[in-house]
């Protein structure tokens, strides 16, 4: 049995309350590269889209090598792990759970060995909708279960490398994907090659890139900039992208129907990204010029909730010519904790990550723009904590409209119950917040920055027209897949331990 290092699994309590991202896919194909490392600062661009696990699965052309655990980035690797991952093909994923535990078994990549002996290993970014259907497909199949991992990333691995023992994995990719419904990112890889897939409709971002010696697939172009690869393009929806010895090539197993999330304007994507040729930065500071002009506020200062509110609050500086200042420190490093904060602690929630500047504020009205309000824990925690600090007023204004549906592509909302929008006025949740006036972007404004048609975005948070067709709500959910009847496990890749060669690995029961 491989005693691999281990973060304690126990989640602590909840004190945020912003949406969370599933995850971060990251791929390369380089020879004369060490593309382990390509990957670990490809995946430490995409932290922000996942927090809760980290991994990278490593070729060289004859066998697949996967280490992951639980923590961050920095937290999973060190150099001496990374130097033993050599190959080059590399697949790596950080996340956020959206279906299935925070487990082991659940980080991703995920692996799985075809009935001819050969290797697949995956990573998914999104969330699918027919889960329970591919389920039903892969036992009619006896596609065995694998190791107590339970998301639909598994289930995908588990299918394509099935049909791929009698067609190879691009052709069982091809045929595959079509069946698969909701919002998907995949970047999968078996010994020699480095494939890539995005849902028809794009819901997530893809991007490839090039470097000197190889190509790289990520989930944002920030990750492209700091491994230093050029920026070609977008992933197609319903594109599959293959990378070899032969070069690169690309397939089409569905016809696009663009339906890009407008949430990565307003909150998931990091603000030097690029998304459909428009800078996320350039987008949120124009949302705030609207914000100001759709909901002004007489005030002496705007200041930010760092660090996704910056870009608009300076957008609304600029559009209502009140001074902008920083009158909150974020706390750089606190993540997603596994250490149980103590009740004391957990009684001051919001200040484990902000702090505000009492000299700054004090005897000031103060507009404070955030990106989204979800449940409203968070701003009224924090309008509470700014009048303590001595504000005379706090108006609050929001980079986005109003969240009142959940997302079923991949972003972990509260359900609709818990939403403080869906129950509530605008002047039901300024009192529940306890803010002096509160003001919403419209829907028409966040649309007009995104510089999108309105026809290629998904906003079913903010209008509930889902674009991809829900199943019953009995075969949606993020545990849909925990506590069924367990079938026989599959076998699992090699796992490195930390501080072990490639040539030391063991196998994890």
């Amino acid at each position: 049995m491989v005693t691999d290092q281990h973060a304690d699994e126990s989640d602590a309590p909840e004190t945020e309350t912003e949406p969370r991202e599933e995850c971060g896919v990251f791929g390369v194909w380089a020879k004369g590269e060490e593309v382990a490392k390509l990957t670990y600062y490809g995946l430490y661009a995409l932290q922000h889209r996942g927090q809760e696990a980290a991994g990278i699965s490593v070729s060289d052309g004859r066998q697949i090598v996967v280490f992951k655990d639980l923590g961050l980035v920095s937290q999973v690797f060190d150099e001496q792990t990374l130097s033993s991952l050599r190959g080059h093909v590399a697949v790596g994923h950080c996340r956020y759970s959206t279906t299935g535990s925070t487990t082991w078994e659940n980080a991703q990549p995920t692996f799985r060995t075809t009935a001819i002996g050969s290797g697949l290993t995956l990573g998914h970014n999104g969330n699918l909708v027919n889960t329970a259907e591919l389920l039903d497909r892969a036992r009619a199949a006896g596609v065995p279960t694998n190791n107590g991992a339970t998301t639909d990333s598994d289930l995908v691995c588990g299918l394509l490398a099935a049909a791929a023992a009698d067609r190879g994995i691009e052709q069982a990719a091809l045929d595959l994907l079509p069946q698969v419904r909701g919002a998907f990112c995949l970047v999968f890889a078996d010994e020699a090659t480095l494939y890539a897939a995005r849902d028809p409709h794009g819901v997530r971002p893809l991007v490839l890139g090039r470097l000197e010696r190889g190509w790289v697939v990520a989930s944002e172009t920030a990750a492209l900039d700091i491994v230093g690869a050029t920026f070609v393009r977008e992933v197609e929806p319903g594109e599959l992208l293959a990378i070899d010895d032969d070069g690169l090539r690309s397939s089409r197993f569905a016809n696009p129907e663009p339906k890009g999330c407008l949430f990565e304007y307003v909150y998931l994507a990091r603000p030097d990204t690029t998304i459909a040729g428009r800078s996320v930065h350039a987008t949120r500071v124009d949302i705030g010029r609207r914000l100001a002009e759709e909901s002004p506020a007489e005030a002496d200062l705007v200041i930010p909730v760092p660090e996704s509110g910056t870009p608009a609050a300076i957008g609304y500086a600029q559009g209502s010519e009140i001074p902008y200042g920083s009158g909150l420190v974020k706390n750089a490093y606190v993540g997603r904790t596994f250490i149980q904060p103590s009740q004391t602690i957990r009684q001051l929630g919001i200040r484990l990550k902000l702090n505000p500047l009492k000299d700054v504020i004090r005897g000031k009205r103060l507009v404070v723009v955030d990106d989204s309000i979800v449940r409203g824990n968070t701003q009224r925690a924090l309008v509470r904590m700014l009048r303590e600090a001595g504000a005379v007023e706090v108006h609050v204004r929001i980079a986005s409209p109003p969240v009142r549906w959940p997302c079923f592509y991949g972003i972990d909302f509260a359900s609709r119950a818990e939403l403080v929008a869906n129950g509530l006025d605008l002047d039901g949740i300024r009192r529940s917040i306890g803010a002096d006036t509160l003001g919403y972007v419209s829907l028409d404004g966040l649309v007009a920055a995104s510089e999108q048609p309105r026809s290629r975005l998904c906003m079913a948070c903010f209008d509930g027209k889902y674009p991809i067709a829900l199943p019953d709500e009995a075969q949606i959910g993020k545990h849909l897949l925990e506590g069924l009847e367990k079938g026989v496990a599959g076998p699992a890749a090699p796992v490195v331990r930390a501080g072990y060669g490639a040539e030391d690995a063991l196998q994890r029961p």
